[in-house]
């Protein structure tokens, strides 16, 4: 009997398209069950004869792969999500946006919160890498790209985070948004929300002292990070002249003036970095953290009177200080190389002995002259250990033994713990 061979055809068609619903419809339910290995297998299966299905199945079929690549979204590996997102997406292009909304919102939070723990767990790289996906699939969300890029630097990642700097700057992204914030009347902090969310919580008494306040903008950090990582390169004109455009786009961003600061730090160019510090103290007066980063290039350039100088300027607008404290008392003691050079250099003689005792002397002083700064550094930062252990020193030096093994026991006991 002779048999038709469309009709076979036709029959083959029916059997392999009920055979993929069978197959979508089994990875739904184990995706139900949460067997996530199992559903990717029967897609796989399924995806090989997608092509003669119709749009409800293929629907069904992204939506459910979506799903499974996803999984809990715990441990998830950035390449699953990735394919996790263009699944959802095939989804909304066939009209289940409801979906595909819920699932990328999903791996948006997976991303994030991976990349929040790696972050915690110094793995920047990853962190980057998940951020920037993070950023791919929401690409309004320039944050994310913002975030990408220091991870980036943080891992050393020197390329790929000038990529991503540079992205951002041609997006001209500024990070400047208003924040809306309220004291908790509970707990007395001041938090951050929505807008909407806040002044509903001020009507309600359940938050006081409403602020709206305006983040500054980050333009200027981009800048000079591009420029430190040209630096970093070796690529030093492109560094000035990425900062000079950047100067030129933004005349009135004084933290611009710092980055080329930094820049000129960073280069070796001291002189030149002290040059524009001077002048940007010039224009912040009373910023102590200012003068105290002229004291540090100062002390490397071997002006140790100078450093102090500025470091005591610090102190006078944050005299909470401590690093200024510290380095006041390095900078005294620097002074007391000199003088042992010189006692090594003396002989036997009755003049010579009569000179070291001048010097020794005179090296007590340099002692007596830093010991003031690094007991007040104990009085405000009691376990401090750098000024424990050199005051310590001192006091032995001066023969106040007792002062000084006090101190030696309280070492012992910091290291210790």
């Amino acid at each position: 009997m002779k048999k038709n061979i469309l009709s076979i055809g036709l029959s083959l068609l029916s059997v392999v398209a009920i055979a993929q619903k069978k197959e979508v419809r089994d990875a739904g339910k184990a995706i139900e069950k949460g067997s996530y290995a199992e559903a990717k297998s029967l897609l796989t299966e399924a995806e090989s004869m997608l092509g003669d299905a119709n749009d409800n199945v293929k629907e069904d079929f992204y939506v459910y792969k979506g799903q499974a690549y996803l999984g809990t979204g715990e441990g998830t590996s950035v390449k699953d999500l990735m394919t996790a997102s263009e699944a959802f997406k095939k989804a909304e292009e066939l009209g289940n946006a409801e979906a595909a909304a819920q699932g990328l919102a999903g791996i948006t939070n997976s991303l994030i919160q991976s990349a929040i723990n790696d972050q915690n767990a110094e793995k920047y790289d990853m962190a980057a890498e998940k951020l920037y996906a993070g950023y791919q699939l929401n690409p309004k969300d320039t944050l994310y790209l913002y975030f990408a890029a220091s991870n980036a630097v943080t891992a050393k990642n020197y390329d790929t985070a000038l990529k991503y700097y540079e992205d951002l700057k041609d997006l001209g992204y500024t990070g400047i948004e208003t924040e809306y914030l309220a004291i908790n009347k509970t707990t007395g902090e001041e938090e951050a929300m929505p807008k909407t969310q806040r002044d509903l919580m001020v009507k309600t008494g359940e938050y006081i002292n409403p602020e709206d306040r305006v983040a500054p903008s980050k333009a200027g950090e981009i800048t000079k990070n591009i420029a430190l990582i040209y630096i970093e390169q070796g690529r030093e004109e492109e560094a000035v002249s990425a900062l000079e455009a950047a100067k030129e786009a933004n005349p009135d961003d004084t933290s611009l003036m710092q980055t080329e600061a930094d820049m000129y730090y960073r280069m070796g160019k001291k002189d030149k970095y002290k040059e524009l510090m001077e002048q940007i103290v010039a224009k912040d007066p009373t910023n102590g953290n200012l003068y105290y980063n002229l004291g540090v290039t100062a002390f490397e350039m071997g002006d140790s009177d100078g450093a102090i100088a500025y470091y005591e300027k610090a102190l006078k607008y944050n005299p909470e200080m401590t690093e200024a404290r510290l380095n006041i008392a390095a900078a005294i003691l620097a002074n007391e190389a000199k003088i042992v050079e010189e006692m090594n250099t003396l002989g036997m003689s009755k003049a010579d002995t009569k000179k070291y005792d001048e010097l020794a002397e005179k090296r007590k002083d340099v002692y007596r002259k830093a010991l003031p700064y690094l007991e007040t550094v104990m009085e405000n930062d009691a376990e401090n250990i750098e000024a424990i252990r050199t005051t310590m020193n001192i006091y032995y030096q001066l023969g106040e033994n007792e002062k000084a093994d006090a101190l030696k026991a309280k070492l012992s006991a910091q290291e210790n713990k």
